[in-house]
């Protein structure tokens, strides 16, 4: 009886297994073909713009277009794409509507062409998770398995944007939850991030991968300066997170028709950029690579990204956050770097990883995607300044959809399975018996002697 039990529970899981194999492939293909068509038309549409000097004076015109498409055809693509389909995820079983998935790569391709300053990352995995749950309702699948291909999508969408696959099927399962991996979902995540990323690089898109050349040898003093770092780049998640709340509540109070916030924004952002420089615009990949080869960046670079994105994905502006988050964390980087005499090109790659797990608090992908674009040897001090970047951020992020699954210390009193914007609402209070009551006995002790 229990040998015939155990036959049996073999074979389940064998088709199980079959099962998610075909499924996160098919997943990965059709994320991959469209992946593709998002990114050819993206360059597409950056090519022709660049063409003219002053592009961005149609930015008004841009986050009017990507507002009001938004607003009557897809709700559901408004901001940048990942956080909502975190929230589809937890909310509504991961169904999506359709239309999300045009919607989307249009307002994205127009906002980013025309200057906004929005990321590639989450349209993609937006797109693929739109799919994903098409997909799903046309197979029947039950709430559980829908998720589940949604997840994927996700996955997908990640690996095939930025050309790592392994970091992309980790970040899929990862950034639902601070603190909380879906295991479950990991072989189909995994399967889907590389079918995307092979059906992309087969349709001629290409990545950018640099591995480092130079890696010091370790010593505790270098070690140290990468735990500050670490230190640096929470801080600078922490106050981008700020300055897109701020941002957003702002475009709370000002109480008129949407669109006409996209016409408000651009107007913004134009102004921004004669006062600044258009260097902030868009994605900022030339000034990523610049930093990542060891140039100066301005000092406030990574500040003045922060504001420029803000107000784009606040004011109409569609697309994601990580490019962003990479230009910041690469400027950050190169800011440390300088203060402290370090090696430019290293920091400002260690940085971009830090603030993708400081903001988005994933460190395990943040860790993983360091390996990918720069090589192993810079491994160990990335995942070391991306896990003290994800504590330092706190318990908030650049996603609220997210569900708190760990206290990031035992001396904070927090509840967790709450969604991240609604924990910014408690009190957090520190456990008097741990800090506070050690300090006042130790100074009752001083006192004493």
């Amino acid at each position: 009886m229990i040998m015939k039990r155990k036959v049996l529970e073999g074979s389940v899981l064998i088709i199980s297994i079959i099962k998610w194999l075909l499924l996160a492939s098919c997943i990965g293909i059709i994320v991959g073909l469209s992946t593709s068509i998002f990114l050819k038309l993206l360059d597409l549409g950056i090519g022709i713009a660049s063409e003219y000097t002053y592009y961005f004076l149609l930015l008004p015109v841009a986050l009017f277009l990507s507002s009001f498409a938004v607003k009557y055809f897809a709700p559901e693509a408004e901001g940048h794409g990942t956080e909502k389909v975190i929230e589809a995820v937890h909310k509504r079983s991961g169904k999506i509507n359709p239309l999300v998935v045009p919607i989307k790569l249009v307002a994205t391709v127009i906002t980013i062409a025309l200057g906004g300053s929005a990321g590639k990352e989450g349209p993609c995995a937006q797109i693929g998770a739109g799919l994903s749950s098409t997909l799903s309702d046309i197979l029947k699948f039950d709430d559980r398995d829908r998720k589940k291909l949604v997840i994927c999508g996700i996955s997908a969408g990640f690996a095939t944007v930025f050309g790592t696959p392994i970091a992309g099927a980790i970040f899929g399962v990862e950034v639902l939850f601070v603190g909380g991996l879906l295991y479950e979902v990991l072989l189909p995540s995994f399967v889907a991030g590389i079918v995307g990323y092979q059906v992309s690089s087969a349709l001629g898109i290409t990545y950018f991968h640099q591995p480092l050349n130079f890696i010091p040898i370790f010593s505790s003093f270098f070690f140290i300066k990468v735990c500050l770092s670490g230190l640096f780049f929470g801080l600078c998640s922490f106050l981008f997170i700020e300055i897109l709340k701020s941002v957003e509540t702002l475009s709370d109070k000002i109480n008129i028709w949407q669109p006409y916030k996209g016409i408000t924004g651009g107007v913004v952002l134009i102004v921004l950029t004669f006062l600044v420089s258009p260097q902030y615009l868009g994605l900022g990949l030339d000034t990523i690579k610049y930093a990542l080869e060891g140039g100066k960046i301005f000092i406030l670079a990574f500040l003045f990204k922060m504001i420029f994105t803000a107000v784009t994905l606040n004011f109409g502006g569609s697309g994601g956050i990580v490019t962003p988050i990479f230009f910041i964390g690469a400027a950050s980087g190169n800011l440390f770097g300088r203060l402290l005499g370090l090696d430019l090109s290293l920091f400002s790659a260690i940085g971009m990883v830090s603030l993708l797990a400081g903001a988005a608090n994933t460190p395990i992908s943040a860790s993983i995607m360091a390996v990918e674009l720069f090589g192993p040897a810079v491994a160990p001090y990335a995942a070391v300044a991306c896990v003290i970047s994800f504590l330092m951020t706190g318990h908030r992020s650049v996603y609220p959809s997210q569900v708190l699954e760990i206290v990031k210390s035992s001396s904070i009193s927090v509840e967790r399975g709450r969604e991240m914007e609604n924990i910014e609402n408690v009190s957090l209070e520190l456990r008097s018996k741990s800090i506070i009551g050690n300090i006042a006995k130790g100074l009752e002790k001083f006192k004493k002697r």
